[in-house]
């Protein structure tokens, strides 16, 4: 009678080999019905001709049963090393991927932290006019000096939990970057809903640094919006016309501009800023000083920032959603990467 290993059932401490209703059990005696199960498993696990003669010894009747089932065992235990090896494998690909990610995010970092450093270090731009004239651009130059320091030591934690493998690294890393990305998108949000406010602020800060602008005076702010004037080849914020508040400029006799305003026919190689005012040459007025007859750009500023803003809007975008992918691939990978620490942690332990 075959017997399947699942219904085997350890016989009563009476030796009659005789069950309920009559039937007759495999085994000669307790003893060996309890050792059956153990010599299964080293026939599965170390198939041979002694083995099985210890089976044989024990019960004749299931040998025919395990070797009905040993293959199947075999090839389950091949399948499971096999299995073992693939995730082994992805393991390792999912663990380099997150490597480089973080790397990646280290350098992110240190470029968000010099960026930082530029806006509060810089005097020659027009980031300077701003950052003197209001203090929300240098609570912003704070904010990036701060993300891009979280960022660095959020991409060290991804390095150093991704390489050895330690969980409580690769937790806080998923936890930066998740907070990192939920202060880009409000950050985002808040930047578009108050482009006019930042607008507004922007044309009155610079309206007020044209009508105040000293032409034998060195200060900062006026060299700073110089450069812009030159670099962008612009006049004024709005049009050339904003110099006409200027009430030095316009006490002048003879025909005298903004020099960073000149308009030059040929492309400068060797670029160069003018400050102050400049004189035209043999030009006397009797009416005074016109805008009019001033060489100069007639564009305003704020014209040409909008321009470059329309003309690299796509790039823009196109690297903050660049960033905000890598940022969840990164979170994906190291919630994938934690999870199979978990489980193989599990695994070491011995099932009994």
């Amino acid at each position: 009678m075959l017997v399947h290993l699942s219904n085997l059932q350890t016989p009563g401490p009476t030796p009659d080999r005789s069950g309920p209703t009559g039937s007759v059990t495999p085994f000669a005696d307790a003893e060996a019905a309890l050792q059956f199960p153990k010599i299964m498993q080293q026939m599965v696990a170390e198939p041979g001709a002694r083995t099985e003669a210890r089976c044989v010894a024990l019960s004749p009747a299931l040998l025919i049963a395990r070797r009905a089932e040993a293959p199947v065992s075999r090839d389950g235990v091949a399948g499971s090393i096999r299995t073992s090896r693939m995730g082994s494998a992805c393991v390792k690909v999912t663990k380099y991927f997150l490597f480089l990610f973080n790397l990646l995010f280290f350098i992110l970092g240190a470029v968000i932290l010099g960026f930082g450093v530029w806006i509060l270090a810089d005097k020659s731009s027009f980031i300077s006019v701003l950052q003197a004239s209001s203090s929300s651009l240098n609570t912003g130059a704070y904010v990036f000096l701060g993300v891009g320091v979280v960022t660095m030591l959020m991409g060290f934690l991804g390095c150093v939990g991704a390489v050895n493998e330690v969980r409580c690294l690769l937790g806080l890393y998923f936890a930066f970057l998740l907070v990192i990305l939920i202060a880009q998108v409000a950050a985002g949000v808040l930047f578009y809903f108050n482009m006019g406010k930042l607008k507004q602020e922007m044309g009155s800060i610079v309206s007020e640094l044209i009508q105040n602008y000293n032409g034998s005076r060195e200060d900062s702010l006026q060299e700073a919006w110089d450069y812009v004037q030159a670099q962008v080849k612009c006049c004024g914020w709005t049009t050339f016309y904003n110099w006409a508040n200027n009430t030095e400029l316009m006490s002048r006799t003879n025909v005298t501009y903004p020099c960073s305003c000149e308009r030059s026919g040929e492309e400068d190689v060797n670029f160069s800023v003018k400050k102050g005012f400049c004189q035209a040459p043999h030009n006397r007025t009797q009416s005074g000083n016109d805008p009019e007859d001033w060489p100069v750009y007639q564009e305003g500023c704020m014209e040409k920032v909008q321009a470059w803003l329309q003309e690299n809007l796509g790039v823009i975008l196109g690297v903050c959603v660049g960033v905000a992918v890598i940022e969840l691939l990164g979170m994906l990978l190291s919630l994938c990467l934690c999870r199979h620490i978990h489980s193989e942690d599990y695994s070491k332990v011995p099932k009994y």
